[in-house]
């Protein structure tokens, strides 16, 4: 995040409706600071472990580059837009859904 708390590459803001969730909680979640390395899948659904994810279609553009079976990954907890993934390797977020 910027300096005027603005995401790098995500110009929406807290209310951009591209990453609204309806329930963003009913799959239950992870905790801030969570550092994973990703264990396959793709944009549409990945995991590590045994928690299941996709990317927001609205950031598949910010993900093209990764590493779904090996990259270093820390999940965040967005209050705003349901979660974050930090891709360790290459600096960028992007926003997900947890699926279980």
């Amino acid at each position: 995040m910027h300096s005027n708390e603005r995401w790098t590459g995500h110009d929406g803001g807290r209310r951009d409706g591209h990453y609204r969730v309806e329930r963003p909680s009913e799959h239950g979640g992870l905790g801030r600071g969570h550092d994973f390395r990703l264990g396959g899948g793709n944009r549409e659904r990945f995991w590590f472990g045994s928690y299941y994810f996709n990317v927001a279609p609205y950031d598949y553009r910010f993900c093209g580059d990764w590493r779904w079976d090996s990259d270093r990954v820390v999940i965040y907890e967005d209050p705003d837009h349901n979660y974050l993934a930090y891709n360790a390797r290459l600096g960028t977020y992007i926003h997900l859904t947890f699926l279980g």
